[in-house]
């Protein structure tokens, strides 16, 4: 070969590698994060990138996040959904069962992992737990049946309760499950359950004014609301109020009972492993937590005259003091 030709192949070839180079680049996959803007999101937000980590993920260079929250207002989760299905991200986590119900909306293509949902058969998210079929799988929380057990818990703290309300988010598909297991809970021990449907988050002090005329001995608030206000509305109008959410607990209501979120979250992080390497949420039984957590917080308790039998508080995972 000429000198002259030879130059030339060498300076073709040396034009040629980095497009070789960066076409043999495997792509970065995207996950798109969806979460109600609740109590726990951030908690949630936190633990998962840990766990991700863990896993040997680095943030631009191994994975990408395409977060979106809908900040308290749940009417446009089904418009972030689709943001996220427009900009073709590879994977929708989501946190809270609307969440989940909007990706799921959004598409039935794109896997879905469910950091969070509360009944995710009888919401319809899921066939099966060990069956899911579709695209959607992750971590179950059992949610209306620990508001089932509520109901029995407030009666074994304050044993003259006989009537508790219920704090019911309607446009949530989580609130059917969620009022039936506590009306249940009110069958099994003989307590009067009142259902008390919120539209949206600006009824909620109309909510609280209208049980201080009814008195009930309790409130058993949905956790999809915004607890630390309930928690307000109920020391002020002297009410015990109990969630499955145990930010309910720190931020001034009376207990809480529900499971451990940092183990969902974690698992959920799992999930996403499992399905950026090639396997079908279908394939992947849903998950459920094994750990549940009593708090009760005793500055509330005080407040609001109440005492506790000694037996109670030494089933408390924490109490506040």
């Amino acid at each position: 070969m000429r000198r002259r030709d030879l130059l030339a192949f060498l300076g073709g070839a040396a034009a040629f590698w980095p497009l070789a180079g960066a076409a043999q680049r495997p792509k970065v996959p995207t996950i798109g994060v969806l979460v109600v803007g609740a109590p726990g999101s951030q908690q949630f937000w936190q633990l998962f990138q840990q766990e991700l980590r863990a896993l040997g993920y680095v943030e631009g260079q191994s994975v990408r996040f395409e977060f979106r929250s809908d900040e308290g207002q749940a009417s446009r989760l089904p418009e972030l959904a689709a943001e996220l299905v427009r900009i073709k991200v590879d994977l929708i986590v989501t946190w809270f069962t609307q969440a989940a119900h909007a990706a799921k909306q959004a598409t039935r293509e794109i896997p879905i992992v469910m950091a969070l949902a509360g009944n995710p058969i009888e919401t319809g998210l899921v066939e099966s737990l060990a069956r899911p079929g579709g695209n959607v799988t992750g971590m179950a929380a059992v949610g209306a049946e620990l508001a089932g057990k509520c109901v029995e818990l407030i009666r074994d703290m304050v044993p003259s309760a006989r009537r508790i309300a219920a704090l019911v988010d309607a446009p949530s598909p989580f609130s059917k499950p969620f009022l039936e297991q506590i009306r249940l809970g009110g069958a099994a021990t003989g307590t009067t359950i009142d259902a008390i449907m919120i539209g949206s988050v600006d009824e909620l002090d109309a909510a609280f004014s209208a049980m201080d005329k009814a008195r009930p001995d309790a409130v058993i608030v949905q956790p999809s609301l915004p607890t630390k206000r309930a928690a307000e509305l109920a020391l002020k109008y002297q009410i015990p109020a109990v969630s499955i959410n145990r930010f309910i607990v720190d931020e001034g209501g009376l207990m809480s009972y529900g499971f451990a979120g940092a183990e969902l979250y974690r698992r959920a992080a799992v999930f996403v492993d499992k399905i950026l390497k090639g396997a079908k949420p279908a394939d992947l039984p849903v998950e459920q937590p094994t750990r549940f957590e009593l708090v009760i917080n005793m500055k509330t308790a005080n407040a609001l005259g109440l005492t506790i039998p000694r037996a109670f508080l030494a089933r408390a995972d924490e109490v506040i003091e």
